[in-house]
């Protein structure tokens, strides 16, 4: 059966203070919601009283990865839990720009965080992710294109950063990364009129994000899977047994372990091992109607690879299978602002300016949604607390197209025991669980959680400085 929405769309929703992500929610208006077509079959809400061996909580991509390697690799039949419908968060609102990366750190900053030997064993891991998710593309309808991707100097001073950071992809770690001109950029991939020039790195597929998960779904259900959409965890005991009892509005599943995926909408009332552990912020992206053939000439848009910015609060975007531009950057700070025009202003305006020839296009498609930061802007893959048998793959911070496949498939591993004695979980993003942003160290409580939106405003306003005027 498809589970059919029961709730209206919040678009106000905010995982930091919101005490209910919902049951069975409208989907986000999103291009990807519009042309991905009818969604898998589910086992509809949990109902009545049940027993598994592992939950799974959130129907994204990292949640029905972990459920699909569990069954594949270890021969477990997760029951995974999705407050609203399935792949209702990141993965029917990201840009869908499948990187070879994680986090928000570049490779140069692992270096400088955690050493040279550290930061190849790092990559080792990040790369055989990325290969790893560019085959299940290959076997999923999800309109990929192995294009690469094209990191653009928005301002002069940001082409030392990108020779920088090409030299050390190409002699520390092998990559044929290469450093383009603006005038190479307009000839060969499109006339982007901000840009000076760009890093190419030839890993990086695009895919339709809700096609992807959709096919995601299927294969993980074709192998046992339980999948109940409109089933928000709203109670979790734990017994004197370790044994957890997590409640859903209709019905419980008692289990032994459980592995949160919840991403970007992890709220604060799910568990104390996530609670105050990331910082969710608000994406906006919107669709254009489709390019006429007269506006391709004037943009010279003879690429689909998508594009990045310098930016820190970097703008991302490309030209879709049907010839529309999507664009995306950051929104609003809190949930309640999120419906305000000057957020949808701030990528029209980029639009303008990057590709003149479309100021004032038509927009087809707009939406937001929340992305997972952690404190040292890394993901985590952990057991936070090895006297319980939860774990966790989040903080992502935006770059979790294709990493969180493969976290997917760590999650399941340390899940089934099967983590014992692997030296890949020595590293930092396996060996540590979230911590607290230091940030917001003077306001932990929940009751404190929307002054942390204070921080983050002054913080958007340093970044809007040194991105634009120092």
């Amino acid at each position: 059966m498809t589970t059919s929405a029961s709730q209206a769309y919040n678009p106000h929703y905010d995982p930091l203070v919101a005490k209910d992500p919902g049951t069975g929610s409208h989907y986000a208006p999103t291009y990807w919601v519009a042309s991905a077509g009818a969604p898998p079959d589910d086992d509809g809400p949990l109902v009545g009283d049940t027993v598994a061996d592992v939950v799974v909580i959130g129907a994204g991509s990292t949640g029905m990865s972990t459920a699909l390697y569990l069954a594949q690799e270890h021969g477990i039949q997760a029951v995974v839990l999705e407050a609203n419908l399935s792949a209702w968060g990141c993965s029917s609102r990201s840009g869908g720009q499948g990187q070879n990366a994680s986090g928000r750190l570049t490779r140069s900053q692992w270096i400088e965080r955690w050493g040279l030997d550290v930061a190849k064993k790092m990559d080792t891991e990040i790369r055989t992710g990325f290969e790893n998710f560019k085959a299940l593309t290959s076997g999923i309808d999800c309109d990929a294109i192995d294009g690469g991707h094209l990191y653009l100097a928005h301002r002069a001073k940001k082409l030392d950063y990108l020779r920088n950071e090409t030299r050390v992809r190409r002699e520390i770690f092998g990559y044929d990364t290469q450093l383009l001109s603006a005038d190479e950029v307009r000839r060969n991939y499109c006339d982007e009129r901000e840009q000076l020039g760009a890093m190419k790195e030839p890993e990086g597929v695009g895919i339709h994000p809700l096609k992807f998960t959709f096919g995601l779904i299927r294969k993980a259900r074709a192998l046992g899977v339980k999948l109940h959409p409109a089933s928000p965890v709203q109670g979790w005991e734990t017994g004197a047994d370790g044994i957890h009892t997590l409640r859903t509005p209709t019905g419980s599943v008692r289990a032994k372990r459980v592995a949160v995926c919840t991403g970007g909408y992890t709220g604060q009332a799910l568990s104390p091992h996530t609670r105050d552990k990331i910082l969710p912020i608000l994406s906006n992206s919107m669709v254009t109607r489709p390019l006429t053939s007269a506006e391709l000439a004037a943009t010279n848009f003879c690429s689909h690879t998508f594009l990045t910015d310098t930016r820190t609060l970097r703008f991302y975007y490309r030209l879709l299978k049907d010839n529309r531009l999507q664009i995306g950057s950051r929104s609003a700070i809190s949930g309640a602002d999120a419906q305000d025009p000057v957020h949808l202003k701030l990528l029209t305006d980029a639009i303008a300016r990057k590709f003149p020839p479309l100021a004032g296009i038509q927009i087809d498609y707009s939406w937001w949604g929340w992305v997972d930061v952690s404190h040292d802007l890394m993901p985590r893959i952990a057991r936070p607390d090895p006297q319980q048998t939860v774990w966790y793959a989040v903080g992502y911070g935006g770059n979790g197209v294709s990493f969180s496949t493969w976290a997917g498939k760590r999650l399941a591993e340390r899940v089934a025991g099967k983590d014992a004695g692997q030296a890949v979980f020595s590293l930092p993003i396996y060996n540590s669980p979230l911590e607290y942003p230091n940030l917001f160290n003077a306001v932990r409580s929940q009751a404190f959680a929307p002054f942390r939106r204070f921080g983050q405003y002054f913080l958007y306003k340093w970044y809007w400085l040194r991105d634009e005027k120092l």
